[in-house]
């Protein structure tokens, strides 16, 4: 037995200190503090306190924390055991996944352009990846148009996408800027705005939106 900790566990469960706080001042577990203290009587003023202690803002913020914590262990077990069923992404699978991106967020009405505007950076190195990759896009034929805030710095933008898409800048049509000033003094949640992928070529356009209807009767057949 720790006499020494028990001997200053006692002395300050009398100054009326929680079994918490005394396990954290001594670095010691609780269930060892609880025993040592359990023949000191507590004042009546002191068990207020105590009762009091437990409903202060600190100690209902510790608990939340806690809690919070404890929920972001238990989802993040869950992710990652759904992770582990995804192996490799195909070539056949990169197909499908550019499709389906395409069917959400693409342009469907210029027939003879590719285009999909994304503020996402992973949809966007999805999208270059499926267009590169499956699609075997001629790099010459990429072209990006980014969308932003006159209060957000234009090169910054130009710079960002053109690393995230790979797309030099100089096959970057000039950015628009947004006048409005609705966005000023709020917490700019898109702060490099929204960047339009266009590749001009109608028969890519074409095949596109044909793999499209057909997974959409595939999939949509009764």
């Amino acid at each position: 037995m720790k006499k020494k900790e028990q001997t200053k566990a006692i002395e300050l469960r009398k100054k009326g200190l929680s079994i918490g706080e005394i396990a954290k001042k001594l670095e010691v577990a609780k269930s060892s503090v609880s025993v040592w203290v359990r023949e000191v009587v507590l004042t009546k003023n002191q068990l207020d306190n105590l009762e009091a202690n437990k409903n202060s803002f600190e100690v209902i913020e510790r608990r939340r924390s806690k809690r919070l914590s404890n929920e972001k262990e238990k989802r993040q077990v869950i992710m990652d055991a759904a992770a582990k069923e995804i192996k490799t992404i195909s070539r056949k699978d990169l197909q499908m996944i550019g499709l389906c991106l395409y069917l959400g967020e693409g342009a469907k009405t210029q027939r003879g352009a590719v285009k999909l505007a994304n503020s996402d950076p992973d949809v966007i190195k999805i999208m270059m990846k499926y267009f590169r990759e499956v699609c075997l896009v001629p790099e010459k034929k990429f072209r990006a148009h980014i969308h932003t805030y006159s209060h957000l710095s234009v090169e910054k933008a130009e710079s960002y996408w053109s690393k995230v898409t790979g797309i030099p800048r100089g096959q970057f049509f000039k950015t628009y800027s947004n006048p409005s000033v609705a966005s000023l003094g709020k917490k700019d949640s898109t702060p490099y705005g929204t960047v339009d992928l266009t590749v001009c070529d109608t028969k890519l356009f074409l095949s596109i939106m044909g793999q499209i209807e057909k997974i959409k009767l595939l999939l949509t057949k009764v």
